[in-house]
């Protein structure tokens, strides 16, 4: 997550939406989005509002930058609050209970999404049917071991939690992955590729043929 020292070094592609506002923009962070632009100066973000339906993508130059967190960092930080511990939300319970389990696991881990930007913002955006977004750093195809178990931690929580794993190519969703065995739809900078190995290069004639293969 990203902090700005003014909004209005944000640059849309039309005009900002309404609830984006300078009050809003001063105390909320931008995320960054996985894009690629023409600009390598440039750093694809998201804005997000008080509510799910309140997003809105953008662009920055990355000299406006002052403040930067990283989904670990979050984690970390979040593990002693007792708004964490203390929460009736099924979304924060599951992160305090999760936490020292993924901390034993030889994976870099962190929190994103509203649970990730809350906690960073010291905002109230969440709700009773939150979900937890987590991020799992997989950098090698030998940690395969490591991300079943950490799949198999996520189904012993209440809440529903959304797992993405980071390579060195993009992310996938680790519940696909488990549950396809292989396959799965990678996350890349240049788009979603349907890929039999998210630790190798995309084969973007694959994804091209499966797309094909679907019906209209």
């Amino acid at each position: 997550m990203l902090w700005l020292e003014d909004a209005s070094a944000l640059i849309f592609s039309g005009a900002p939406p309404p609830w984006a506002t300078p009050a809003w923009l001063a105390v909320a962070p931008v995320v960054v989005r996985r894009a690629t632009l023409a600009d390598p100066a440039q750093v694809p973000v998201g804005l997000r509002g008080s509510t799910r339906s309140k997003r809105c993508a953008a662009r920055l130059s990355a000299r406006d930058v002052v403040r930067v967190l990283k989904p670990e960092e979050i984690a970390r930080s979040a593990a002693g609050r007792a708004r964490v511990h203390e929460s009736p939300l099924a979304c924060l319970q599951a992160l305090a209970r999760l936490g020292p389990a993924l901390d034993a696991l030889p994976l870099a881990w962190g929190v994103t999404g509203g649970v990730g930007f809350s906690l960073a913002s010291g905002l109230d955006v969440l709700r009773p049917d939150s979900d937890l977004d987590l991020i799992l750093r997989a950098p090698l195809a030998t940690d395969a071991d490591a991300l079943r178990a950490a799949a198999q931690l996520l189904r012993n929580v209440a809440a529903r939690v959304d797992a993405q794993v980071e390579t060195p190519f993009g992310a996938f969703a680790l519940q696909e992955w488990v549950r396809t065995g292989g396959p799965v739809l990678l996350k890349t900078s240049g788009g979603p590729i349907l890929t039999d190995d998210a630790w190798s290069v995309p084969d973007v004639a694959f994804f091209d043929a499966a797309c094909r293969a679907m019906p209209a």
